[in-house]
């Protein structure tokens, strides 16, 4: 079986700009995959380059078997895109214009899909209204359908949820979740990494277009599993000798908020007593479990400087 999307050595250039540097990882089918890293890591080049709106200089791209240059039309067909732009025809009702989307995939009886999908999106209400009149976060809703109304096997969505409200995230989540288990490929894109930790199987990490990390959820997490202390001062700050601990070093002597890594319930009392040593004094003490922000953090500032992907399975 082919997989959902499949990636080898993709890269792509903007004048001096390495935007992709050899991107290599499958998302396989039925899967629930999250891409993740910072602004200019190359998530929305990547997602171009599948989704057949920019060509990559090297390597390939292939969804479920089909290259997206040689066979373009078949790949179309396989995916629905959800980009972060609001871009949208002002011209034509929310009905009208999944009509329209349906008829460019030849679809000319698509009422009742039509009108499931706006159900499972709150749209129903706003069917008959133009777009033009639509909140942002109606918009965003529209474009989700659009990307939907062919049911597509595999669904790409690119920062879905940026700027939007708790009801609509969840609204999305929900029938997004609801696709995947009836076995649609999700690919997901967020900097909601709650978001990306709840609904996501397996992760790609990318930074300065580069993999630095691809695994399961599930594996990351325990990978990185050990508690943080957070420590806020009432006066002074933390002892230089107890930066290399700080989740994040380059604040860590200049907050007053500061989270250690533990790797065990031992390491508490030295940590104090050297802060007392120092003349900090701690007014609070809390000890959190790592999520995947915490994980993120560690992994992008491990790959700081790194000029190869460092990649675990």
């Amino acid at each position: 079986m082919p997989a959902a999307i499949q990636l080898d050595n993709v890269q792509k250039r903007y004048g001096a700009l390495h935007a992709l540097a050899g991107v290599s990882f499958a998302v396989e089918e039925g899967d629930f995959f999250g891409l993740l890293g910072p602004n200019g890591a190359g998530k929305t080049t990547l997602i171009s380059i599948i989704g057949g709106l920019t060509r990559a200089d090297g390597g390939s791209a292939r969804v479920l078997g089909r290259d997206v240059v040689t066979d373009y039309r078949e790949t179309r067909r396989l995916l629905g895109v959800v980009p972060q732009e609001l871009v949208f025809d002002p011209f034509f009702t929310v009905r009208e214009t999944l009509r329209i989307q349906s008829g460019y995939f030849g679809l000319s009886k698509n009422d009742a899909w039509i009108d499931e999908i706006m159900h499972n999106l709150d749209l129903t209400s706003k069917a008959d209204v133009n777009m033009r009149k639509l909140s942002g976060g109606m918009k965003r809703r529209v474009l989700v359908a659009q990307a939907l109304v062919h049911k597509p096997p595999v669904i790409v969505l690119d920062e879905p949820t940026a700027g939007v409200d708790v009801e609509l995230r969840q609204t999305l989540w929900r029938f997004v979740s609801r696709l995947n288990r009836e076995g649609h490929t999700i690919v997901l894109t967020t900097h909601y990494l709650e978001e990306a930790q709840a609904l996501c199987k397996r992760i790609a990490m990318l930074k300065q277009g580069q993999v630095v990390a691809l695994e399961s959820t599930a594996s990351l997490l325990a990978r990185f599993d050990a508690a943080q202390l957070v420590l806020h001062f009432a006066r002074g700050r933390l002892p230089e000798g107890l930066v290399d601990r700080a989740v994040e070093p380059e604040t860590a002597l200049v907050s007053d908020r500061v989270a250690l890594r533990l790797t065990a319930a031992s390491d508490v009392e030295p940590i104090l007593q050297a802060c007392r040593a120092a003349g900090a004094e701690v007014d609070q003490i809390a000890i959190e479990r790592v999520d995947l922000e915490d994980v993120f953090v560690q992994i992008m500032d491990g790959a700081r400087g790194s000029t190869q992907p460092v990649v675990t399975h």
